[in-house]
């Protein structure tokens, strides 16, 4: 028995939730970034395009970088690429608490990016390599931790930074802690290089199971690109502007809207964990399905509630059904393409923070414009982009 046949049996668990942990403080500090808005925007009197500028900045750092990385690690994996990354999110995040002009905090997040664009490509294919073939609930894991790191941006932004930005340097001394979490993961990488999948010419009928043309495949992943801008498009509308969108309408203090907002990043990571294992039993293509789709009922709806109990109440179900879609379109992208891990990966998360960037700065000029209620109004549709979902085929009735 082959290596690789070997991993298909055995989930390491610890590896697992090392690396979920370690996406978990990677996240935490970028959802530290957008829960900072409204101290920035007071301490540096900055407009809703210079926030957006700010997000666009940090997104396509993130997003520029990471096809490359995979790309690259695909033919020369880097083991110890993890904390290297994280290194530089940690000279981010001080350098952000000194920030004392627009300029600077662009450049600081720009840096915080790097290390982010660094991290994903890698931890996903570690997450593969631990899978023992259980893939989607892999991915699943891997997910939830960036999800409830995400979710914890807000509540230490509130118990923390309120204080002062310049408190954004203790976060320095968790991404120390980051690292030496990041070694462990990385050794346990070096050791066990033999479960990477490999692509060798001539086995391209072996490793595609499904069978499916390059164009077939093409197309199938150009289907899936569109179904990340649609989910990143809206979901960069809700992380960056939910909290001004509740001030707006219903009066709130800031501290209370980064409570609502803390209360919609969980429900994001909650709804994550859903979509991998679901994936793995009825096919990966019906939760997608759901997932996108199944969000349009609830986002038309949110802009023209009058409650602030049923605006919250809307807001965790969009977040719960729209984040189980993320694992199962990057699993299907890989069953598409199987042995180039990293590079998928790296494509996926580079364009997901890419759309985003570009969402939040075109958003934001928007808001300047026409105001908040417009951009949720305009957003509400987002979903409805679901449909492609149909030109997907199904691989797993395929592969049956």
């Amino acid at each position: 028995m082959k290596p690789q046949e070997k991993s298909q049996g055995t989930t390491v668990f610890v590896i697992l939730g090392a690396i979920s942990l370690s996406h978990a403080f990677n996240d935490t500090f970028q959802s530290l970034i957008p829960a900072l808005y409204p101290l920035l925007e007071e301490s540096l009197a900055l407009n809703f395009t210079q926030i957006g500028l700010i997000t666009l900045t940090f997104q396509l750092s993130s997003s520029v970088f990471q096809p490359i990385v995979g790309w690259f690690t695909d033919k020369r994996p880097q083991p110890y690429s993890l904390p290297v990354g994280m290194t530089s999110t940690m000279t981010g995040l001080f350098l952000l608490s000194r920030a004392d002009h627009f300029y600077v905090v662009l450049v600081a997040v720009a840096i915080i990016g790097f290390g982010s664009s660094i991290f994903h490509p890698e931890a996903s294919r570690l997450a593969y390599m631990a899978s023992g073939g259980r893939f989607g609930l892999a991915q699943s894991v891997f997910q939830v931790g960036g999800n409830f790191g995400s979710s914890l941006g807000p509540l230490l932004a509130l118990l923390i930074v309120k204080y002062g930005q310049h408190n954004v340097a203790w976060f320095c001394l968790v991404a120390f802690t980051a690292i030496v979490v990041m070694c462990f993961i990385s050794h346990w990488y070096q050791k066990n290089m033999h479960l990477l999948p490999r692509r060798k010419k001539g086995e391209n009928g072996t490793l595609r199971q499904h069978g499916l043309s390059n164009r077939r495949v093409a197309v199938s992943v150009a289907v899936l690109l569109i179904l990340i801008f649609s989910k990143y498009a809206y979901w960069t509308s809700m992380v960056s502007y939910y909290q001004f969108y509740l001030i707006a309408k219903f009066g709130l203090a800031k501290d209370t809207a980064l409570y609502y907002l803390f209360i919609y990043q969980f429900a994001v990571a909650a709804g994550t964990f859903i979509g991998g294992p679901i994936g793995d039993r009825i096919g990966r293509k019906y939760v997608i399905w759901f997932s996108i789709l199944g969000t349009a009922p609830f986002t038309l709806l949110l802009p023209h509630v009058q409650s602030l109990a049923a605006t919250i109440v809307l807001s965790v179900f969009i977040g719960v059904i729209l984040a189980s879609a993320f694992s199962a379109i990057l699993v299907y992208a890989q069953e598409l393409m199987p042995g180039r891990v990293g590079m998928i990966a790296g494509l996926f998360f580079g364009f997901a923070f890419g759309v985003a960037g570009i969402a939040s700065a075109t958003l934001g000029r928007l808001a300047d414009l026409h105001g908040i209620f417009f951009v949720f109004n305009l957003c509400a549709f987002l979903p409805l982009l679901g449909c492609v979902t149909v030109f997907l085929p199904n691989l797993k009735k395929m592969k049956g």
